[in-house]
């Protein structure tokens, strides 16, 4: 049986954690798509330290390339799905929607979505709207902590839904779903399963996202840290967290008070992790701000909820955006 082609755009900590489970399965060949860290796997491969795969040395994807292919152009085959594990920055160019239209074959390549924020879909279901477009939620502590070098410390956990399009392709959308899970879940080492209501677990991981991470960010503390620093749990953290919780419930996403409890038992003070956003802050990369607080204020607005904390935080990155590109070319991360 040909295996499943997928295009990743991507190759960071959770990029290329997908591409090793998308791999290890048989099911699926990966070519990854590498920017800054293409001439160090290209030589050596990837060093993968891993609490789900374990330590693996000289690791390659089927192909690496350090441009998104062109369909049509030589020999290169339709891709069967593309995956985008990139930074999700939309304030900074170009879109992602630029970068791999070229390897998008109408009607025929599924676009997986593993990003953050909130709706995220939508710019590709508007630029592609003959292809399915797959949501995915991916809570998985994985890094690149050095050219070629991913450290996982937590247990790889993805959901992955169908964004909604058109209601006569509702089968199809739902079948594409279910093809990934199974592909990505092939090789055993992952727990990735079909969350038909996948945009509810975008508002659920809003929870921790838009209050942990600009917060982190901001004040350099980890999530434990933050939760034992003066009133921050009490002033901050979870005022943020209810902003969140009230926004879904005014568009139609309820989730129960006691997510806020759940959130901060599966993050306790004595683990200090140190959010995404904080990484970035830390190594002077563009922030996700837009698509993690930005959406969920704009929603605010459109329904007229009162933002006070997300919109202070959200400023406040903004701030740092403004200053990051004044400093650094104005382009995205992969």
């Amino acid at each position: 049986m040909a295996k499943t082609r997928v295009l990743l755009l991507g190759s960071g900590g959770i990029g290329t954690l997908a591409a090793l489970n998308l791999e290890c399965g048989g099911q699926a060949e990966v070519t990854a798509v590498l920017r800054s860290n293409f001439q160090t796997v290209t030589d050596r491969g990837f060093e993968i330290l891993s609490c789900d795969h374990g330590h693996i040395r000289n690791w390659h994807p089927t192909s690496v390339v350090n441009a998104v292919p062109v369909i049509g152009a030589g020999d290169v085959a339709p891709y069967d799905y593309i995956v985008c594990t990139t930074k999700n920055i939309p304030d900074i160019g170009p879109s992602i929607c630029d970068i791999i239209a070229p390897a998008v074959t109408p009607a025929q390549t599924v676009i997986v979505l593993i990003q953050n924020g909130l709706n995220i879909e939508k710019p590709f279901a508007k630029r592609f709207p003959a292809n399915i477009i797959l949501s995915g939620i991916s809570r998985n502590d994985a890094h690149e902590i050095g050219p070629g070098l991913i450290e996982q410390i937590d247990h790889d956990n993805l959901q992955i839904g169908a964004f909604c399009g058109p209601s006569d392709r509702i089968d199809a959308q739902t079948n594409a779903a279910i093809h990934f899970v199974e592909i990505y879940s092939a090789g055993g080492k992952t727990n990735c399963y079909h969350e038909p209501n996948v945009q509810r677990e975008r508002w659920r991981k809003l929870v921790y996202n838009a209050a942990f991470n600009p917060i982190s960010a901001l004040t350099g503390l980890s999530t434990g840290d933050l939760q034992t620093a003066g009133n921050a749990l009490d002033t901050l953290l979870i005022p943020a967290m209810t902003e969140v919780l009230t926004v879904a419930h005014a568009a139609g996403i309820d989730l129960p008070q006691e997510t806020i409890a759940t959130t901060l038992a599966k993050n306790p003070p004595e683990r200090k992790i140190y959010p995404s956003m904080q990484k970035d802050m830390a190594k002077g990369n563009f922030l996700e701000h837009e698509v993690i607080m930005g959406e969920v204020i704009r929603e605010a607005q459109r329904r007229g909820v009162a933002t006070p904390i997300l919109s202070t935080l959200y400023q406040l990155c903004a701030c740092v955006q403004w200053r990051l590109q004044g400093t650094k070319p104005a382009t995205r991360q992969n």
